[in-house]
C-alpha cells in the first residue's frame, strides 16, 4: 500500500480502521460484538445520550493502574539507592476537587502553580503538607493563602519572592520549607513552547545565582530550605536532557551542604506518553532506573549521600486515561493538487474544538481518533478533524484515516485527552465547556457537569440586566 503524498510521513494508512491500538487508548476501552467502543463496560452511546458531546470519559481503573506504576517505579528505584522518593501528580494536568480524593488514595503528592488551583486542591480534601506550590509570578495573596494553609513546599522562581515568602511567614509565625528552581541550560528534546529550563525564558534562577540566594533563604529563620528543582520541559521522551541537568545540580547540591542540610533534589519530570501508533514513548521504569543509577553514580563521585528524589511525571497519569467523545457534523471533501499529483483530504467538522482541546492550535499536537458508533468495512480517507469556532487554526485532529463512509451523527473518540484539555479549555465564540465522567466496571461518576449558558453569562452585569426586563 503506498504512501499517501499528502499524509504526513509517520502516518501510515491502516490495515484496518476498526482496530484500536492498546499502547494509545486506555485499557478500559473495547469495541464490542455489536462494534460500537464501549469503555470500562460502558457504550460511548450511552454516554453521549446521557451528558451530550463533547464529552471527556475517564477510565478510572486506567488512571489509578498508572498513577500507581508510576508511583512504584520512583519508590523501587530509590529504594534500590537508598533513598526515598516523592512523585507529585501535576494537577495543571487535570484537576477537579474528584481527582484531587484520587490522588490522595493513591498517595501522591500534588502540584499546583496558582491560587486557585490550590484552592481547589484544598476543596478536594488533601493534607496541605503533601502539596507544592510553583509559579513564576506568586502574589503576595497567594503565597499567604499557602503559607496559611501550611502547604509541604513553595518553589522560590525568582529572589524576590525569598523576601516576600519569608514576610509572609514571619507574620504568622511559622517556617515555610521552600525550594529553589534551578534553570539548569539543559534542552530537553520537545516542542519550543514545552522546553522549560533553557536560559532565555521565564522559569527559574541560573545556577551562577544559587548559592546567594540559598545564603539568602537560610539567613531567615521563618524559612526551611529543603533542595534544587528543575524541570527541563513536558512530553519528554530522551533520558538525556534528565542525565544532564543531573550532572549539573549535584555539584551545586554538594557545594551547598557546606552551608547546611539540602535533604531533597526535585528532578521534575514532564515524560512522554503515546499520542498516535508512530509515537513509542519510553516505558516509567526506564526514566526511574536510568535517572535513580545516574543519581548514585553522580552522588558516589562525589562523595555526598544520596538525597530524597522528587518526581514530577507530569501527564503520564491523566493523559491516556481521557478520552473525548464529539458528534460529527458537516462533511466536505477538498481537492488536492501538488506537484501535478491530485488527492482529497476529508474535512470532518465536530461540534467540538480549540474550545475543548487547544493543544493542536497552541502545540502543533498530533491526536488519534476512532469511529466510535459503529464499525465499517470502508476504505481509509486521508482526515482531517475540524471544530466548529471560526478560527482557520481550528485543527483537533490534522492528520488521519478514517473511514470514507463517515456520516453525520457518527460519534468520534479522540485518544489520550485527559491532560491539558480541559485544563486549557475556554469559551471561545462563546461555546460551552464540556463534562467529565469518570467509569469503573459499569459505573458512570459525573466529575464535572457540563457549563451551561447561564454559566457563562453570570459575569455580564449587562445580560443579567436585559434577563430582568
Amino acid at each position: 500500500m503506498g504512501h499517501n503524498k499528502f499524509a504526513p510521513s509517520w502516518l501510515s494508512e491502516p490495515k484496518d480502521l476498526n482496530q484500536v491500538d492498546a499502547g494509545v487508548w486506555p485499557s478500559g476501552l473495547a469495541r464490542t460484538p455489536a462494534g460500537d467502543v464501549s469503555i470500562a463496560g460502558i457504550p460511548v452511546a450511552e454516554l453521549a445520550t446521557k451528558f451530550g458531546t463533547p464529552l471527556m470519559v475517564i477510565d478510572q481503573d486506567d488512571f489509578f493502574a498508572r498513577a500507581k506504576k508510576v508511583k512504584s517505579a520512583f519508590e523501587n528505584s530509590c529504594s534500590r539507592i537508598g533513598t526515598s522518593s516523592k512523585t507529585y501528580y501535576a494537577g495543571k494536568s487535570l484537576l477537579t476537587t474528584e481527582i484531587v480524593k484520587w490522588i490522595d488514595q493513591l498517595g501522591l503528592n500534588l502540584d499546583v502553580s496558582t491560587g486557585g488551583e490550590l484552592a481547589l486542591a484544598l476543596a478536594g480534601g488533601i493534607s496541605p503538607d503533601r502539596i507544592g506550590l510553583h509559579g513564576n509570578n506568586k502574589s503576595l495573596y497567594e503565597i499567604g493563602r499557602a503559607v496559611t494553609a501550611n502547604v509541604g513546599a513553595i518553589v522560590i522562581d525568582s529572589e524576590i519572592e525569598i523576601e516576600r515568602i519569608a514576610s509572609v511567614a514571619g507574620a504568622q509565625d511559622k517556617i515555610q520549607p521552600v525550594r529553589i528552581r534551578v534553570n539548569a541550560g539543559v534542552h530537553a528534546h520537545t516542542h519550543e513552547y514545552l522546553a522549560t529550563a533553557r536560559e532565555d525564558q521565564k522559569f527559574g534562577i541560573a545556577i551562577s545565582d544559587v548559592p546567594v540566594l540559598v545564603e539568602k533563604i537560610r539567613s531567615h529563620s521563618h524559612l526551611k530550605f529543603l533542595g534544587l528543582h528543575s524541570h527541563i520541559g513536558s512530553q519528554i521522551f530522551a533520558l538525556e536532557g534528565f542525565i544532564e541537568s543531573i550532572r549539573r545540580l549535584l555539584p551545586l547540591h554538594k557545594l551547598l551542604l557546606a552551608g547546611g542540610a539540602v535533604p531533597e533534589l526535585n528532578v521534575g519530570g514532564g515524560f512522554g506518553i503515546n499520542y498516535t501508533s508512530s509515537d513509542d514513548a519510553p516505558e516509567i521504569t526506564e526514566f526511574a532506573d536510568r535517572i535513580a543509577d545516574e543519581v548514585a553514580t553522580i552522588c558516589g563521585e562525589l562523595e555526598i549521600a544520596v538525597p530524597i528524589l522528587c518526581f514530577e511525571p507530569g501527564r503520564v497519569i491523566s493523559g491516556p486515561a481521557g478520552i473525548t467523545l464529539y458528534n460529527v457534523g458537516t462533511i466536505k471533501d477538498v481537492q488536492l493538487k501538488e506537484d501535478g499529483v491530485t488527492g482529497v483530504r476529508k474535512y470532518v467538522s465536530i461540534d467540538g474544538g480549540m474550545s475543548d482541546n487547544a493543544r493542536p492550535s497552541l502545540y502543533s499536537a498530533d491526536y488519534s481518533p476512532i469511529l466510535a458508533s459503529r464499525v465499517s468495512g470502508a476504505k481509509p480517507a486521508l482526515s482531517r478533524v475540524v471544530g466548529k469556532h471560526c478560527e482557520s487554526g481550528d485543527v483537533v485532529v490534522r492528520n488521519c484515516y478514517l473511514p470514507e463512509d463517515i456520516n453525520p451523527n457518527d460519534l468520534l473518540a479522540v485518544a489520550a485527552t485527559g491532560a491539558y484539555c480541559h485544563s486549557l479549555a475556554s469559551n471561545y465564540n462563546y461555546v460551552t465547556r464540556p463534562a467529565i465522567v469518570a467509569v469503573k466496571n459499569g459505573n458512570i461518576q459525573l466529575v464535572l457537569r457540563a457549563e451551561t449558558e447561564a454559566d457563562m453569562f453570570a459575569r455580564d452585569p449587562g445580560y443579567l440586566e436585559d434577563k430582568t426586563r
